[in-house]
């Protein structure tokens, strides 16, 4: 078969030499997961191709335990439902001894049915049902409020169910870092958290036992853990001595970067993300610095995008190559932003199955959709892709399988190569059913057929 004729074009490519963004090129290769081959994941399970590593996943939460643990004596680690709600990956995670963070019914559903108790999930949020509330209240969820409309819905279960009800309230504050998340939780520095408290000891049918932070997602300063940890224990001991109150835990949220990299930030992650140990640290030597002795309050950690982002990949496969009028090669895969939806965000790493020769020259790779927003990845450097080519984006772990949609495409099969490299299903690829069976078509619609 002849290759297709291209019209010769002079472009200038710089490769293998440093530039004022700090990358180096250098063709990166995966030709097997956790000993897998590509090539095999793909005959048996098709492409594009969702792979989680359950070694990966457990190793990544044993180091950073591990890290908290050997600091601090009292540490919980509570899994973030909406950065991976996907069963087999929870029920790890629990395995390993998380509870469950959840930040809706749909979510705390979804723990309780894989058989997490009501007593070992936190309900966070800014939206909480009544009939949820309530079903938190009666299975002994921890509670952590949001807005003074949840005190009062959470004062009325208290007066319909007869007995007072321990929570948790959210606070926001100034930690050097911007933007401050101040939508969630009272306001620490205008005096808000203190008549949130203040509202709840009037009521007499909350007790207020905990608090709660979440400062943002894919944050890079450990200091700004540090100065959360600082005002949340100088509050604490605040209540308790105005209020005749006890604090029993600390939830300082998550937030914590994994080894991707965001758009905008040229570093390797490797320099640019500092190690979880910085944050550890920042956390835990606060906290023992502030706290009274004797007293060690549970220091609850929501880490999810730490945790599960580096287990996980996605393959894809190239479909077309064209170039574009100014002259960039551009590619079509068969994944885009519809299953892979951080790509908004990230640059991730690219990785070839195989080696493939010829020079290599900034490139965009476009998913799917008949949508001009469906770019997966732009400026990456690789050489001449023929088609076919499997390509391998990660860390790819975190927030897609939930924030990813059924938008033209079908989503595929999601598989966990597990420790002995058994290979299972552990969510199957979509088909017209899935999407279909929902839907309702008045008798008075249906076509005739000819």
């Amino acid at each position: 078969m002849k290759e297709p004729y291209e019209k010769p074009l002079i472009k200038k490519v710089q490769v293998g030499l440093s530039n004022k963004f700090g990358s180096v090129y250098g063709r990166h290769l995966r030709p097997e997961i956790d000993g897998v081959p590509i090539s095999d994941l793909v005959s048996r399970f098709g492409s594009p191709l969702f792979v989680f590593s359950e070694r990966r996943l457990r190793e990544k939460y044993r180091q950073i335990y591990q890290m908290f643990s050997t600091r601090y004596p009292n540490v919980q680690f509570s899994w973030s439902y909406k950065t991976n709600y996907l069963d087999a990956i929870c029920a790890i995670l629990h395995q390993e001894g998380e509870t469950a963070e959840v930040v809706s019914e749909f979510e705390y559903e979804k723990a309780r049915r894989l058989g997490v108790p009501g007593s070992e999930i936190i309900f966070n949020g800014p939206y909480k049902p009544l009939s949820a509330l309530k079903t938190a209240v009666q299975e002994g969820a921890i509670i952590n409020i949001d807005h003074f409309d949840e005190i009062y819905d959470l004062e009325e279960i208290a007066e319909e169910l007869g007995q007072p009800i321990k929570v948790g309230i959210r606070l926001n504050m100034d930690t050097g870092i911007s933007p401050q998340w101040t939508r969630f939780g009272f306001n620490l520095e205008s005096g808000q958290a203190l008549d949130a408290a203040k509202r709840l000891v009037s009521g007499g049918k909350l007790i207020l036992n905990g608090l709660h932070c979440h400062l943002g997602t894919f944050l890079l300063e450990p200091r700004a853990y540090a100065k959360a940890i600082e005002k949340m224990v100088d509050f604490a001991y605040e209540l308790e001595d105005n209020f005749d109150l006890k604090i029993e835990y600390l939830d300082i949220g998550g937030g914590f970067p994994s080894r991707n990299r965001l758009k905008g930030i040229y570093l390797s992650p490797e320099v640019a993300v500092p190690p979880l140990e910085d944050f550890a640290e920042a956390i835990c030597d606060t906290l023992l610095s502030k706290l009274k002795p004797n007293d060690f309050p549970k220091l609850i950690l929501e880490t999810g995008r730490a945790i599960v982002d580096e287990a996980g990949f996605l393959i894809t496969t190239v479909h077309a190559s064209k170039r574009l009028p100014d002259g960039t090669r551009s590619y079509v895969v068969d994944a885009g932003v519809n299953i892979l939806f951080t790509a908004f965000w990230y640059n991730f790493k690219i990785e070839l199955e195989e080696d493939i020769s010829g020079p290599a020259e900034p490139c965009v790779i476009y998913g799917p959709l008949c949508m001009n927003i469906d770019v997966v990845a732009e400026n990456v450097q690789l050489p001449p892709l023929p088609r076919g080519t499997r390509l391998i984006f990660s860390p790819v772990g975190a927030y897609n399988v939930t924030q990813w949609m059924q938008f033209i495409r079908y989503r595929p099969a999601v598989v966990l190569v597990g420790e002995d490299g058994q290979v299972d299903v552990i969510r199957e690829a979509e088909n017209l059913n899935d999407v279909v069976d929902r839907e309702r078509l008045p008798e008075r619609l249906i076509l005739k057929k000819s």
